[in-house]
């Protein structure tokens, strides 16, 4: 079942960069920045930024709970980098906003501050044989996984690519490369849990 809509969260953050990718690979974007948004949005992409500002903003414009209710639901998310943060169940030395739905625990920040930002190629069998450039900046690390999640991507021993079931997070930042095969896996993965949803058929998150 082909997607018609991809929502890209656009409080804050570099969400234009997500919407040039999509649209190369020739689907409509859409920015999401109300309630209203999010329920046309067959899938959503929510981009880097400042973790905290975006989470403040879900609350304040009400999204928060409703975003996070729509994921459980089986809507298709991909969150990098700031995205990764939100998603989490867990944020190591941290109160804020997050949706609380990927079973990891992330640590913000932990690959250094914005001077120490790097590239590298990371081995991503799913995407083929052919290593995908990846910009990390202040990106967070994933300390934890729980039984659900399957862990695409690692450097230097952690995790920076996960995904439980229809949901799809990256440490690093794919929108920064002209590589579009993660926002292409992406997509493959909202196709075929819209397929599901379609049929009424759904997985818990968390067991």
């Amino acid at each position: 079942m082909a997607i018609t809509t991809v929502g890209i969260l656009a409080l804050q953050g570099d969400f234009q960069k997500h919407a040039e990718a999509l649209e190369r690979l020739k689907v409509c974007v859409r920015q999401v920045k109300s309630q209203e948004e999010l329920q046309s949005a067959d899938a959503l992409v929510i981009p880097g930024g400042e973790s905290t500002t975006i989470g403040k903003l879900l609350v304040r414009f009400g999204l928060l709970r409703q975003l996070a209710a729509s994921i459980e639901e089986g809507l298709p998310v991909f969150g990098t980098c700031a995205g990764l943060i939100l998603l989490a169940g867990r944020i190591i030395g941290y109160n804020q906003p997050s949706l609380s739905v990927l079973d990891v625990a992330v640590a913000r920040n932990a690959y250094g501050s914005q001077v120490m930002s790097f590239e590298t190629d990371l081995s991503i069998p799913v995407l083929g044989t052919q290593p995908l450039r990846a910009v990390f900046i202040r990106a967070p690390i994933i300390k934890a996984i729980g039984p659900e999640v399957e862990v695409l991507a690692s450097f230097e021993g952690n995790p920076v690519l996960v995904r439980q079931k229809q949901i799809l997070a990256a440490s690093f930042h794919p929108e920064l490369t002209d590589d579009l095969r993660l926002h292409q896996y992406f997509l493959n993965i909202a196709e075929e849990a819209q397929g599901l949803r379609a049929e009424g058929l759904r997985q818990p998150l968390f067991r």
